[in-house]
């Protein structure tokens, strides 16, 4: 036993030893974990945000959600139709491998592939061209005078890498696939991945070769998936953890009067909203067969007026919300708070509506939610059973993990009849949601229009915004796209949530609204 203790005590200190005078360790805790390392798989913040400490775009947001040179070092229109983008030069990815114009065209093929969740981003361009190994041109198929802003969430992967370990498209989470970037990652960004636990903890270390200066003084970073609420509100109190990026609102309170620790608050881009297949002539999940009540404006509108959204900010939120009559709110380009209106709850108007319709008596159908993707999202979706249940709509709820949700409503399933899902938009623009959400489904256009409903006034609007220069123009075609959108109630939106996070009073950090977390500006006092 004094053998073992020696023995231990020594690799104790060599482990030590190795250890800069300053290292300093950054514990935090999500109630979900990141579904995939790969970053093209799903489209969605939190996947996005993570890897975004890993892997790197050509164009990145600063600390005010500015943009700023990453890996291209300058970009200029030099046509209508066309974009330059001069590439960072002596760039490497984290095993040594040259960041070259290659691996952006891999890039380009990669996240066209079928696997990958994030098409959408590249969706104006046709064409990638290398003029040499440090100069791409981006030609759009007409003029996209934002594309810049649309490129900072598309990260570039190393095509030596994926090529090496087979992973040249991504395993597509749908299905459950799994390729070798499920798990591994490697790319040019301020932090490397260690390990991997899924559903319990992932482990970063800085990038020795990071081409940028680091404004962190982390060693060691670690994620740790704490489901219960109160056992990861309770890491924090006790010093387990340093942060927790999901924060319930229920002890928002507690925490801010608990000693060292505190809640830093402020209002987030994202909007939640409910959706309603409005494509099929019969729903998936729903006790009317031969066709789809959703499809009769009337439903839609009475689903609307049933519900109460202050009291869901009152009693569910607790506060930390924003009602809203829009799928994009303040802080997006073109948001107007005179367009902001909801529809009026009132129950009556509902039933009238239902029974005009012809379900007199209401109908059944099943509501999918995710249990761990947005603030209180399982309570949302009970509150609004609940309403529904007023106007005589039985609705059986459907919570599950993000993991298990998004492949069951997101493409290419689409297997939902009623759902809730959040939108941030990635260039802080009306049309990247209208685009995203609300257009015909094209494969590129509307792949989040997971309704699958379709307007041909409301694509030609989408079509024209994206190629207005005129300000003046291009907000009233906001407006007129977000008016059919209202009175079509197409969607059913809630609200913005509040980025609500906690850490000890040693952490400082960049808390941005768009809910991104980069490490980069962490620092442990």
């Amino acid at each position: 036993m004094r053998r073992i203790l020696l023995a231990t005590a020594l690799l104790a200190g060599t482990a030590l030893a190795g250890l800069p005078a300053d290292a300093k360790t950054f514990r935090w805790a999500n109630d979900g974990d990141v579904n995939s390392m790969d970053p093209y798989t799903r489209q969605e913040t939190f996947l996005l945000s993570f890897m975004a400490n890993i892997y790197e775009p050509l164009v990145r947001r600063d600390r005010d959600l500015e943009l700023e040179p990453a890996l291209a070092e300058k970009w200029e229109q030099t046509s209508p139709t066309s974009w330059r983008f001069t590439l960072r030069q002596g760039v490497k990815f984290s095993d040594g491998t040259p960041f070259t114009a290659d691996d952006v065209l891999f890039s380009v093929q990669r996240v066209r592939s079928k696997g990958s969740n994030m098409q959408s981003v590249i969706a104006s361009v046709s064409e990638v061209r290398k003029i040499d190994d440090h100069t791409v041109d981006f030609i759009t198929r007409m003029p996209d005078p934002i594309l810049p802003q649309g490129l900072t969430n598309w990260a570039m992967m190393s095509k030596a890498w994926a090529e090496k370990n087979n992973a040249t498209t991504p395993a597509d989470l749908t299905s459950r696939e799994e390729n070798f970037a499920t798990r591994n990652a490697m790319g040019t960004g301020p932090f490397k991945l260690v390990s991997r636990e899924p559903d319990r903890r992932t482990v970063l270390e800085p990038n020795a070769g990071w081409w940028d200066k680091p404004q962190h003084n982390l060693t060691r970073v670690e994620l740790n998936i704490i489901a219960n609420d109160a056992t990861r509100v309770a890491a924090l109190l006790s010093g387990e953890v340093d942060m927790l990026y999901t924060v319930p609102p229920q002890d928002v309170e507690r925490i801010r009067r608990a000693p060292n620790t505190r809640i830093l608050q402020g209002p987030e881009l994202r909007t939640i909203y409910l959706g309603m297949d409005q494509l099929r002539d019969e729903l998936l999940k729903s006790d009317v067969k031969g066709k789809n009540p959703f499809k009769d404006v009337r439903v839609r509108q009475a689903f609307y007026h049933a519900i109460d959204i202050e009291a869901i900010k009152s009693r569910v939120m607790r506060g930390q919300s924003r009602p809203t009559g829009q799928i994009f709110g303040p802080g997006v380009n073109g948001f107007e708070e005179a367009n902001d209106t909801r529809y009026k709850y009132d129950p009556e108007a509902a039933k009238k509506l239902l029974a005009e319709a012809g379900y007199p008596n209401g109908f059944s159908l099943t509501m999918d939610c995710p249990n761990d993707r947005y603030v209180n999202d399982e309570a949302i979706c009970t509150a609004v059973v609940s309403m529904l249940a007023r106007v005589g709509v039985k609705v059986t709820l459907n919570a599950q993990t993000r993991a298990r949700y998004f492949a069951e409503i997101n493409p290419p399933n689409y297997n939902t009849s009623f759902y809730m899902l959040g939108w941030t938009p990635t260039t802080y623009d009306a049309h990247n949601a209208f685009f995203n959400l609300a257009g015909t489904r094209d494969g590129t256009r509307g792949v989040f229009n997971n309704g699958g409903f379709s307007n041909a006034a409301l694509d030609k609007l989408i079509q024209d915004m994206s190629v207005e220069s005129d300000e003046t123009k291009r907000n009233t075609m906001i407006t007129q796209a977000s008016k059919i959108i209202h009175d079509e109630a197409l969607y059913l939106p809630l609200h913005q949530q509040q980025v609500v996070w906690a850490t000890r009073t040693n952490i400082e950090l960049v808390q941005p609204a768009d809910n991104y977390f980069p490490l980069r500006y962490v620092q442990v006092k």
